[in-house]
């Protein structure tokens, strides 16, 4: 309908003196809006991805209102939109498939959109990074709220964390749990909307949105439906007003060392391994890749100092008592690139310098009171020739270094198909392989890498094996488990040519995981694979032809590289 531009535009349309000025006051007054509040400036988008479908992001209205409430008092006019919402648990083949479509939907919502900055609303595990890439890619002034933790629940004489679900669920896979005990935990797992109420993946981007200076400082931990979350809603959008006045877009915010204290606070809490491809996707926008011997560097002698589950004894709770992300910070001193903004546009270190000296329950460890583990690793090798990651601080110390035959499983359903056969040649000592699962042959890598210990085993008393695959695994997840082995198996990588009874090596300390055949034997191997035949249409075509691998963070080809002007 535009009559006198079609190109790009911003806030300043509802001030235009022609026609599409007219126009669009008509049509924006048309929901009741006064004549001085349409003159506002300048105008803020809230890119909220609300859904019914996203138990997770089901707090973002109440949440949207707030930042309005910042943005009107700080002279804005706010204009909340929608775009794709993703949940974990409920998209299907996984929502990573689609991370880089809504990061594609936020970013051109906001550029073609009359507004000057934007608020962006998230929760769910990739509707955060989604909303980062997109946002930095637009370079339109921009900050974050995320959902927020969930509550606690009860179950029995216990706290019920959302991790709790996969050792549950073992058990009664196993015959330790009844349908009746099982179907009390489903009733009152999740007590409430909001995010997993431990350092799973949404958590984990959320203080890394806070770390880059994309979020308020000390907003991450926040309650989901806590008025404290609330109050730092109405800040956030207070806090846009300024950064449009200022003219602060995510180009000058979402630098290289911006980026790689992000990777050494991920490490420093024991967050989740889905943050560093999230993170290479960003760093791929920044024109500077974040390959995996830049994360073996950032990652090696990190301090693991957030005792924190899943990985942990503590809640998030704990934590954000304990001072939150900015007492990390403080905690990480001089490991860390302080010089880089805050959320409120002030440097790391005046923001901790203010700090009070508080008592600890116990969540925030001292650094030299941390234990001699890393919290998360990148390991390389013959079987992952450009890295793969290991979550350290969730995994048996025991299993770190390690040497035993693989059990081979080509895709989810033979994993599920064949795990708890009686007849499956599988000891404790076995190394358990799962491929087909990545970004390619997944497609869209889901979470499916803590490939489950076989239930005979389990009756047996094993709780831990080590496990390899291309693919993810949830951030509520434990084990000494190899994810994101790259290259994939679907694109020739080597562990496509592993056989049931391969040795396969892992040394987690040494950065390594090899698998110990023969090279002339793996060439032999390596003639009889058989290319992926591509989808024949629409968005499962576009991801197969342009998905990258997990050293890249998964992003499509064609939207890597610089910002927008």
């Amino acid at each position: 309908m535009p009559q006198e531009s079609v190109r790009t535009t911003s806030g300043d349309l509802f001030a235009g003196k022609g026609f599409d000025g007219f126009l669009a006051r008509a049509f924006i007054r048309g929901q009741g809006l006064s004549p001085a509040l349409v003159n506002k400036r300048p105008v803020i988008g809230i890119a909220n991805s609300w859904s019914e479908l996203s138990p997770c992001n089901a707090g973002l209205r109440d949440l949207a209102e707030a930042v309005k409430r910042g943005v009107i008092d700080a002279g804005g006019l706010p204009l909340e939109f929608p775009t794709i919402s993703l949940s974990e648990p409920f998209v299907r083949p996984s929502s990573l498939y689609l991370r880089n479509l809504m990061a594609m939907d936020v970013e051109e919502m906001i550029t073609g959109s009359p507004v000057d900055g934007v608020v962006l609303l998230g929760g769910c595990d990739k509707t955060v990074p989604a909303q980062l890439m997109g946002a930095y890619s637009a370079n339109r002034p921009a900050i974050t709220v995320a959902a927020g933790p969930r509550p606690l629940a009860r179950w029995r004489d216990r706290h019920l964390t959302t991790d709790d679900l996969w050792s549950l669920s073992d058990e009664h896979r196993a015959g330790l749990l009844s349908d009746e005990d099982l179907s009390c935990v489903e009733a009152c797992l999740n007590d409430g909307v909001g995010t997993c109420n431990v350092l799973g993946t949404a958590t984990t981007m959320a203080i890394i949105a806070e770390v880059i200076g994309m979020a308020l400082p000390g907003s991450a931990l926040l309650p989901a439906t806590s008025a404290r979350r609330r109050v730092a809603a109405e800040q956030t959008g207070r806090q846009i007003v300024w950064r449009c006045r200022a003219g602060i877009r995510p180009s000058q915010i979402v630098t290289r060392a911006a980026i790689l204290n992000a990777v050494r606070v991920t490490t420093a809490i024991g967050g989740s391994t889905n943050a560093l491809l999230h993170l290479a996707a960003l760093a791929g926008r920044t024109g500077e890749p974040l390959n995996a011997d830049a994360l073996k560097d950032a990652l090696r002698d990190g301090p693991y100092i957030a005792d924190v589950r899943p990985a942990g004894r503590y809640h998030l709770a704990d934590l954000d008592a304990d001072g939150g992300v900015p007492k990390v910070i403080a905690e990480l001193g001089d490991l860390l690139d302080t010089d880089q903004v805050t959320g409120s546009d002030r440097p790391w270190r005046d923001v901790v310098a203010e700090l009070a000296d508080t008592p600890r329950s116990g969540a925030l460890r001292r650094v030299d009171e941390a234990p001699a583990v890393a919290g998360l690793a990148v390991v390389s090798g013959s079987l992952a020739p450009d890295g793969a990651v290991v979550k350290c601080s969730a995994a048996d110390k025991a299993l770190q270094t390690h040497r035993g035959p693989a059990v081979v499983f080509d895709g989810v359903e033979d994993l599920h198909a064949r795990i708890d056969d009686p007849g499956l040649a599988v000891t404790p000592d076995s190394v358990l392989v799962l491929r087909g699962a990545g970004p390619v042959g997944g497609p869209g890598m889901p979470e499916v890498g803590a490939i489950p210990i076989p239930k005979a085993l389990i009756r047996a008393g094993v709780r831990d094996m080590v496990r390899i695959s291309d693919a993810r695994m949830s951030g509520t997840s434990s084990g000494t488990v190899v994810l994101h082995v790259c290259p994939e198996s679907a694109v020739g990588g080597p562990l496509a040519l592993v056989r049931d009874g391969d040795i396969i090596e892992l040394d987690v300390p040494a950065g390594r995981i090899d698998l110990l055949v023969e090279a002339a034997e793996l060439d032999r191997r390596r003639g009889g694979l058989a290319a992926l035949d591509p989808p024949a249409r629409g968005f499962a075509l576009l991801h197969h032809q342009h998905v990258m691998q997990a050293s890249a963070g998964c992003d499509f080809d064609f939207l890597t590289g610089s910002a927008r002007g």
